[in-house]
């Protein structure tokens, strides 16, 4: 309420603003198609807003805006302020790791070509990053066979210089050696140009410059030169083979791809030149807000092309830098105003799309697991910590008022299809992290009509189990209660014979109060129970009306959230399971001599329903264990049932 602006004051026209603390430095900048609309809502009921917007409105201490004609405008100056401010609480993407980045230092007389990191010196030329140092210094040393520019650092150069003779690449042909004069720094910096235009995707120039130059050198009967070029041009075939062609039309692209959860983003960009991967860069950013992918994406292409164009770059690089094409999961809130805003920074046409088929869709779904994958590592690299686990575990205990911290915790699912092939899982997590060997899988044998009743009769199953396992404890002392946490047939400990610390079940408060009444049934004290709900990730509590909300910065609310998760991929993974052998053995109930090895023989074979349909007999008669006899009877089986939806018979999934 110290620096709200007065009611009325604030226009309702388009523009940007920004929030600056006490010291006059700029925290926050936003843009909004209404300012008076957008700024009154940061000064709303703190409890309501986010828990990062709320930190950064008590941070400010002071807000100013600037109007602007229309909504690019805004776009551009927000893209500008962005650039000139740096503002800490704007979503900021972290490298997942350092990349490294191949350069040129072109302002030197005798320009060099090496791989570094960090920051980058104006006048030189990038090219990058790259996934692996260890792949571009490969791909550099086969390159300076083809182009044989410097490559060693200035100390070297001076004391080859000094005395008079090359290093070893000079020896061998992988430098012009221009440090005791064998070339010119003009002929040096054209070969330093051919380098730069081949990394710059120019590769079928270079190519045919090299296959003209090989021609006239054998027409002219200098056959030693026409076969030194020879080797040059093999050898760049043989590093274009490394790099292989993934968008055969030769097309200039960048390719955004996001994994995204209730508190983390994680964002994978392929730099796609003349057809092949140049580069590919990962982020890792925290949830600002809860905007949707589109807003996700419009920060994120802001941010990226802020930080890769410079106002000292040339036309050529600000074309290199920004691409003629972005391939996006989600267009950005405002497509058009995005591709002009791109377009005006590379001085040319910028197309903003979400490919729908072809090469294309097969590089962004490529790219997609690559941001899934960085994710998940991550949130591994995050869990596998000690101190963060600790954290979480004490936090969890304060929320809940649990006596101690919950050192083992289970939670519970249930997947079904309208109420058929119901399953549910059990997973178990000790000291924070997931112990698999005590998973679980359930079938579910009442006929439950939704999932309380489902999740009712799992519950009891398994503390029923519980309760049986205490009582053989408690009959038994000394060496037969250690046996008797053993099971006498597999030698394998007793999974049920633990009770959890925390009890958590994947729902609100239908599921917790069904889940509390189980123990209570049971006669079971010192468990205790809460819940999850996915939509606003609120925790439940027995008997309490309202439930809890963890900040979203809570080490506490995330494990509860993975061990959610994993819960609900456990059990999709063995509902999808059932439902493709079901599905198999009801069509394929009335054919003579088909067992289930053959059965899973088909599941193997082949992949969905529409291609199980589409198979001849003879194809059938291909799977291990089938003969003509029998592959003709499971094609009149399946010619017998009617055609529906096409399922994956591996993953269970519906295709169309």
């Amino acid at each position: 309420m110290t620096y709200r602006p007065k009611v009325g004051s604030i226009p309702t026209d388009p523009g940007v603003y920004r929030f600056s603390d006490a010291h006059g430095t700029v925290i926050y900048v936003g843009k909004a198609k209404n300012l008076r609309q957008r700024l009154n809502s940061y000064f709303a009921d703190p409890s309501g807003l986010h828990h990062r917007t709320r930190t950064m409105v008590f941070t400010a201490a002071k807000v100013e805006w600037t109007v602007v004609q229309n909504e690019l405008e805004a776009l551009q100056l927000e893209y500008t302020w962005i650039k000139k401010y740096d503002p800490r609480f704007n979503v900021k993407y972290r490298d997942d790791k350092t990349y490294p980045w191949l350069c040129v230092s072109w302002s030197e007389e005798f320009p060099r070509v090496f791989v570094g990191r960090g920051s980058k010196r104006r006048g030189w030329r990038y090219f990058g990053p790259y996934g692996h140092a260890w792949a571009i210094r490969d791909t550099v040393d086969a390159l300076l066979g083809v182009f044989p520019m410097r490559s060693c650092s200035a100390g070297t150069f001076r004391s080859a210089a000094a005395a008079g003779r090359p290093c070893l690449l000079g020896y061998i042909g992988k430098c012009s050696a221009p440090c005791v004069g064998r070339i010119t720094p003009e002929a040096h910096r054209e070969i330093a140009e051919d380098f730069c235009a081949f990394m710059g995707g120019q590769t079928r120039v270079i190519e045919r410059r090299l296959e003209q130059q090989m021609a006239a050198a054998s027409h002219n009967m200098e056959y030693e030169r026409a076969a030194v070029v020879r080797d040059q041009l093999g050898a760049l075939h043989k590093i274009l083979e490394r790099n292989a062609i993934v968008l055969t039309d030769g097309t200039d692209a960048d390719v955004v791809a996001m994994a995204v959860d209730q508190l983390e983003v994680a964002v994978q960009v392929f730099h796609v030149r003349d057809g092949r991967v140049q580069g590919e860069r990962g982020w890792v950013a925290d949830r600002a807000d809860d905007g949707d992918e589109s807003a996700l994406v419009e920060a994120f292409l802001l941010q990226l092309y802020a930080e890769q164009v410079s106002p000292d770059m040339s036309s050529v690089e600000r074309r290199r830098a920004v691409p003629p094409l972005v391939l996006v999961p989600a267009l950005p809130t405002g497509p058009e105003l995005m591709e002009q805003l791109l377009a005006q920074e590379r001085g040319a046409k910028v197309r903003i799309q979400i490919p729908q088929r072809g090469d294309k869709r097969v590089l962004l779904d490529t790219v997609q697991r690559n941001a899934a994958e960085a994710l998940t590592r991550h949130k591994t690299k995050r869990a596998s910590d000690l101190t963060t686990r600790s954290r979480a575990l004490e936090e969890i205990q304060d929320a809940l008022g649990l006596p101690t911290a919950p050192l083992r915790i289970e939670c519970y699912d249930i997947s079904h299809l309208q109420g058929t092939e119901t399953v549910a899982s059990m997973v178990v997590f000790e000291d924070g992290l997931a112990r698999k060997s005590e998973y679980r899988r359930f079938v579910v044998r009442t006929v439950a009509s939704n999932d309380v009743g489902a999740m009712t009769e799992v519950l009891t199953r398994r503390f029923h189990r519980l309760v049986e396992e205490r009582q053989l404890l408690t009959e038994a002392d000394g060496d037969t209660a250690a046996a008797a946490l053993v099971d006498a047939t597999t030698r394998a400990p007793r999974g049920f014979a633990y009770a959890p610390g925390l009890l958590v079940v994947d729902g609100g408060a239908p599921q917790v109060a069904a889940a509390q009444a189980v123990l209570d049934a049971l006669g079971i004290t010192d468990i205790a129970v809460c819940g999850l709900a996915k939509r606003l990730e609120e925790v439940w509590l027995p008997n309490e009306e309202f439930p809890l909300i963890l900040p979203r910065t809570s080490e506490g609310l995330y494990l509860l959230q993975r061990i959610r998760d994993e819960a609900h991929r456990f059990a999709i993974t063995h509902h999808r399971g059932r439902r493709s052998v079901s599905m198999v053995e009801s069509l394929l109930d009335d054919v003579t001599g088909l067992g289930d090895v053959r059965r899973k023989a088909l599941l193997r074979r082949f992949g969905s329903m529409k291609k199980l349909r589409a198979a001849s007999a003879e194809e059938i008669a291909e799977t291990p264990g089938f003969g003509p006899r029998l592959a003709e009877a499971v094609v009149a089986a399946v010619a017998s049932q009617p055609a529906g939806e096409s399922v994956n018979l591996t993953t269970g999934e519906i295709l169309d």
